[in-house]
């Protein structure tokens, strides 16, 4: 791995493995003063998501200590588990999946946070199953995307609270899956406090039923002291780590 990522070695003098490890630390310490002041013991876990960004960037996050990496696209995030497979990386699906995307996504994904339909639960099910029998791979996290929006117009992914109870049974019963609990984005143009609430309170329905579903993936760059103070357990963040999208051409 040394060769082709020097970084992910603590090489001295990178200045991109320097700049993303003040990024790091200054979101880091956002997290832990809003889990203060949320009077909570421990803090969620961060999620870094590395859409657009390169391989190599995440080589450097996992030599700065960072676990967990989200994707959003079945492509990049295939491409580099691929160039990365030799690093202890969680990679998390977040983004909206195909259910034709299943089968790729079972070969790298530790969770998809984007469950919205019980027919992708279906797809996943069966691709898990296939790479558990060719692997031995381990049952795949998954988290309900829940829509959060009054306003279809305004519409951001995920499925309505009313066939939360639904789209969690098939699930719960699928072999090789694991319900782990919800997520969601916040609304655009509303304050993220009520959307989070919201959340926490569909979270604590679920967990009546599924007490294992103790997961609340929320909250982002911009919200994540709102998402903490309402209970996220994950937090995934992408810009104020790893900066602008990177340029093409």
């Amino acid at each position: 791995m040394s060769e082709d990522f020097p970084a992910a070695e603590g090489a001295a003098g990178d200045p991109r493995t320097a700049e993303l490890r003040d990024r790091l630390a200054a979101v880091r310490r956002r997290i832990s003063a809003a889990t203060r002041a949320a009077g909570r013991g421990e803090e969620p876990q961060l999620i870094v998501v590395s859409k657009f960004h390169p391989a190599a960037d995440v080589a450097r996050l996992v030599a700065l200590g960072v676990t967990d990496v989200g994707e959003n696209r079945d492509q990049e995030a295939a491409a580099k588990a691929a160039e990365l497979a030799g690093l202890a990386l969680r990679w998390h699906f977040i983004g909206q999946l195909q259910s034709n995307k299943a089968k790729s996504v079972a070969k790298y994904a530790f969770s998809v946070q984007s469950i919205d339909r019980p027919q992708l639960a279906e797809a996943l099910a069966k691709a898990v199953a296939r790479q558990q029998d060719e692997s031995g791979r381990p049952d795949l996290h998954c988290y309900i995307q829940v829509s959060l929006e009054d306003d279809a117009g305004a519409h951001r992914g995920g499925a309505a609270p009313a066939d939360i109870e639904r789209l969690a049974e098939s699930i719960a019963i699928a072999s090789g899956l694991r319900l782990a609990g919800v997520m969601a984005v916040a609304p655009l143009g509303a304050p993220p406090e009520e959307a989070f609430e919201k959340l926490a309170a569909i979270s604590r329905d679920l967990r009546g039923v599924h007490p294992e579903a103790v997961g609340i993936s929320a909250g982002m760059s911009q919200d994540l002291e709102a998402a903490v103070q309402f209970g996220a357990t994950h937090l995934r963040i992408g810009s104020d780590i790893l900066g602008s999208r990177p340029r093409v051409g």
